[in-house]
């Protein structure tokens, strides 16, 4: 059968319904899909050694013979073994296959295969345990450089190999060519299909390079055209114009003076205020580093030129802790501060709505509530959104909408430190301003890395935190038990000692605190059982809460001073650093303990900057060199495209060359309307999803 690039996976070989439905998982329905879904590391496989020669530790090629039939043994119910003894000129080998039954009647004693795995042990006894194998005089995954895929259960990288193979031989050269010929040329850029040929499966490792810089560069290319766009947009809209009043009254409603960085982004986001564009500004800081106060600034100029303001939380608790600082600080000079959320009584929500409509309501805070229908400003000239990444840009956009004609100013916070470098590509549309100072007094959480053998000793900590009066959060990676695997599967190492915050708040209760309150929250809950358990340990009527990451963001409770995380290896240090800061927010000295049963020297010493540092930039730059870019955030929300290949912590130098590409191709044709440049705009139209508008 033919197959081209719109042909859908059930055309290949070996896919029925229920493998193209895992392979959907993986967001793969075409051949297409499959040719753009990059390996994330390669193997190489090109050099064979005897059984007697193979180097020990690392993974090679042995070729062999097999000697007598596999045997096949039951250890234990969901464990299987079958093992095999190979043999070539020079030595022979036994080999362990781990519930793997089908290798019984796949290895056929007296024919030779290529064994690829990493051999242990001393001639004469030789071992290798789970390998990949094929028949020698069929190899088609070994005697080269093999790709390594992300996967999904159901999906080998066998299989999902031997799809791409067949795409890229039959279909790698229809791959369309959309860089414009000019900036292949001057750029020394590889052509498209052999690009797509060559990152799958790769002639070598020069080849190998080709490919990689081509489509790192193509995809940072499009990157940038698509923010020069959204840019250029921004410069051409008209905002309010607030008046450049002086910010002293405002100072003086403070209790307390602000770090220099405040002041700093207080007046950027001024400055963008008043030059009758609209503003887009990230406000990007440290959890306590007093964003809060940059926002208040911002309502008080709205509302000295005569504009309301809109704060949107992405929880209740939240929205009614903004809700109350803000007014504590605003109202005193005049300004009316009102409330919106879910949860609030119809007669309640009515009556805000009337007054925010009737322009009796200076600044609204709530919850997504805010974008309701019915929820009319008289006079919208100012939208803050906190922990930006936590909502769409299609939320933020529907907000901006109800300002009118004119696009309102948007200010969004995030106590999410990320890498400059990110920034730009994370929040791409926005102008971003640092906040990289604590305010004086605010003492540091000491953090400490301890095994599973000082438990004993956490508890004894926990009970003399309450004792004194304080609280204490216990973060788990999963909600319930761990399931068991599927038949046939290991399950990762560690995965049955993961703590399950159900099971686990059951456990302390019963069984360890049982003098204590102790209470649950996880993201499965509903809403309402959610906002009530946080509600109750911010009020103080639970001394132990044990949670999943869902109070990453939200609850502000001065009186925790202790957090311990459970498996902390699980989490990323951005992670772990944002769940740190839920304590140190009151006089009293906290402290952050990490636990972990890992023994791997580099978790360890990842973990270990958590120790050293409590500097979140410092943290999320470690971060971004250890993860990459695609895990700081769980699902991209903010509507840019979806980096495939481009390492933004490793390929500085090739962004610099695409962005300086970009911006000379748009000098030349500011709109690509020529001819040759149709099919680069339809590609930066289709990437850029949410902003497609900016293309009409």
């Amino acid at each position: 059968m033919e197959l081209t690039l719109g042909s859908g996976v059930r055309e290949l070989p070996g896919i029925g319904e229920a493998r193209a439905a895992r392979l959907e998982k993986l967001g793969l329905a075409t051949v297409e899909d499959l040719l753009r879904y990059f390996p994330r590391d390669y193997e190489d496989r090109r050099k064979h050694y005897t059984i007697a020669a193979a180097p020990v530790g690392i993974p090679v090629c042995v070729a062999a013979m097999v000697a007598e039939p596999p045997r096949r043994s039951y250890v234990r119910k969901g464990l299987e073994l079958t093992k095999v003894r190979v043999v070539d000129a020079h030595g022979s080998m036994e080999i362990t296959f781990f519930n793997q039954g089908y290798v019984k009647n796949a290895l056929v004693p007296g024919e030779s295969y290529i064994f690829y795995g990493m051999v242990e042990g001393l001639p004469p006894r030789r071992r290798m345990t789970n390998p990949v194998f094929e028949p020698e005089d069929r190899p088609r995954f070994t005697g080269r450089i093999m790709p390594i895929y992300p996967l999904t259960a159901g999906i080998s990288n066998n299989l999902l190999s031997g799809l791409t193979l067949r795409c890229a031989q039959d279909c790698a050269q229809e791959m369309p060519e959309i860089l414009p010929f000019r900036v292949r040329q001057e750029h020394a850029l590889a052509a498209c299909g052999y690009s797509y040929q060559n990152i799958h499966f790769p002639a070598s490792e020069e080849a190998l390079d080709l490919a990689r810089r081509r489509l790192i560069f193509e995809e940072l290319f499009y990157l940038s055209c698509g923010l020069a766009f959204l840019r250029s947009r921004r410069e051409g809209a008209s905002g309010p114009a607030f008046r450049r009043e002086s910010l002293e009254p405002f100072f003086a409603l403070l209790p307390f003076a602000l770090t220099q960085a405040q002041q700093r982004a207080i007046r950027e986001a001024a400055e963008d205020c008043a030059s009758g564009r609209p503003m887009n500004r990230l406000v990007q800081g440290d959890v306590g580093s007093g964003k809060t106060m940059v926002a208040a600034a911002c309502c008080f100029l709205a509302w000295k030129s005569g504009w309301q303001a809109a704060l949107m939380a992405p929880t209740e608790i939240l929205a009614e802790q903004h809700f109350r600082t803000l007014s504590g600080v605003l109202a005193p000079a005049g300004l009316r501060v009102g409330l919106l959320t879910g949860s609030m009584r119809a007669s309640e929500k009515k009556k805000v709505r009337a007054a925010l409509a009737a322009g009796e309501i200076d600044l609204l805070v709530g919850t997504h509530a805010i974008l309701s229908a019915g929820v009319d400003f008289a006079r919208l000239g100012l939208v803050i959104t906190d922990e930006q990444h936590r909502f769409g840009v299609g939320q933020r956009s529907a907000l901006a909408a109800k300002g009118g004609g004119l696009s309102p100013h948007v200010l969004v916070m995030s106590a999410t430190p990320i890498p400059r470098t990110l920034a730009l590509i994370i929040y791409g549309d926005l102008d971003v301003s640092v906040i990289d100072e604590l305010p004086p007094g605010r003492t540091p959480v000491e953090t400490f890395l301890v095994g599973e053998d000082k438990r004993a000793r956490m508890y004894q900590f926990v009970r003399r935190q309450v004792a004194e009066g304080r609280q204490v959060y216990i973060v788990c990676p999963a909600v319930e038990e761990a399931q068991p695997s599927p038949e046939g599967v290991e399950p990762p190492p560690g995965f049955a000692d993961l703590k399950a915050v159900t099971a686990y708040a059951k456990d302390l209760q019963e069984g360890v605190f049982p003098d204590l309150r102790v209470g649950f929250v996880h993201g499965r809950l509903k809403p309402r059982e959610k906002e009530a358990a946080m509600a109750a340990f911010a009020g103080g009527a639970l001394d132990v809460l044990v949670s999943t990451t869902v109070i990453e963001v939200g609850v502000d409770v001065p009186n925790a001073s202790l957090i311990i995380v459970e498996n902390a290896d699980r989490f990323g240090l951005s992670q772990l650093h944002q769940l740190r800061g839920r304590v140190g927010r009151g006089k009293h000295q906290s402290y952050c303990v990490l636990i972990t049963s890992n023994r791997n020297q580099e978790t360890r010493a990842r973990l270990k900057v958590l120790t050293q540092t409590t500097d979140g930039f410092r943290i999320s730059e470690e971060d971004l060199k250890l993860r990459g870019p695609g895990d700081f955030f769980g699902k991209r929300q903010h509507g840019l495209p979806q980096m495939r290949i481009a390492d933004l912590a490793g390929d500085t130098r090739l962004l610099k060359e695409a962005q300086e590409a970009a911006q000379a191709l748009l000098a030349e044709d500011p709109t690509l309307d020529r001819p040759e440049h149709q099919p680069l705009k339809e590609q930066i139209r289709r990437l850029f999803t949410e902003h497609a508008d900016i293309f009409n």
